[in-house]
């Protein structure tokens, strides 16, 4: 079959959904480590900030996470590829048949879903969440990572039934969340004050 290619507008035309890979850290280390895309064309192809595609090459993000390419997976095609590698100005296209599919799967109000696979990650990023964040309240750990609040409660409390062999692991690495969206959830706690004693020092 001819898969014709559509011109990437990161929104659907009908819907205003947004088009990106379903796995778009994992097509982002592919591109840079397969060719020769500028930062900005692989962070709108693959709906990423420009940094964090940034930090995915200087490997500040996104380590151990393997590469898939977006041909194979049938999202773009080799000779979109080609082209925009010729002109940084030229944006990688999807696949027709692949925008079809974000459409419709947009259009469906669902919880977030995270592959099975990933699904036991959730507990230790979690435990990593309120080990370095425990301003972050239950609904926003919930939101960040798509996990219930008596799960987070369990883990805050210790009373989890895996509490021994939790290992708390940034949600980033795991990619259960992005850069962005961790570090915006962070921008919203409330700055924590000097304790008194740490104020006399600081003006002795």
């Amino acid at each position: 079959m001819n898969k014709k290619p559509v011109r990437n507008s990161q929104f659907t035309k009908k819907e205003n959904v947004m088009v990106k890979p379903l796995m778009p850290k994992a097509t982002a280390v592919w591109l840079i480590d397969n060719t020769e895309l500028t930062f900005e064309q692989i962070a709108e192809f693959c709906g990423l900030h420009v940094l964090e595609v940034q930090g995915i090459a200087d490997g500040d993000v996104a380590q151990g996470v393997m590469g898939m390419d977006p041909v194979l997976k049938g999202v773009t095609t080799r000779e979109s590829l080609e082209e925009a590698q010729k002109d940084p100005k030229k944006r990688i296209k999807f696949i027709e048949e692949f925008l079809d599919y974000v459409t419709v799967e947009g259009k469906r109000k669902k919880a977030k879903y995270t592959p099975v696979a990933r699904r036991q990650d959730k507990p230790d990023a979690v435990a990593w969440l309120v080990k370095h964040y425990p301003a972050m309240s239950d609904g926003q750990v919930s939101k960040l990572i798509g996990t219930t609040k008596k799960t987070i409660q369990d883990i805050r409390s210790k009373s989890h039934w895996n509490t021994n062999n939790l290992r708390p692991r940034d949600p980033v690495l795991l990619g259960l969340c992005t850069q962005t969206a961790l570090e915006a959830m962070i921008a919203t706690l409330p700055v924590k004050e000097p304790k008194k004693d740490e104020k006399k020092a600081s003006n002795a």
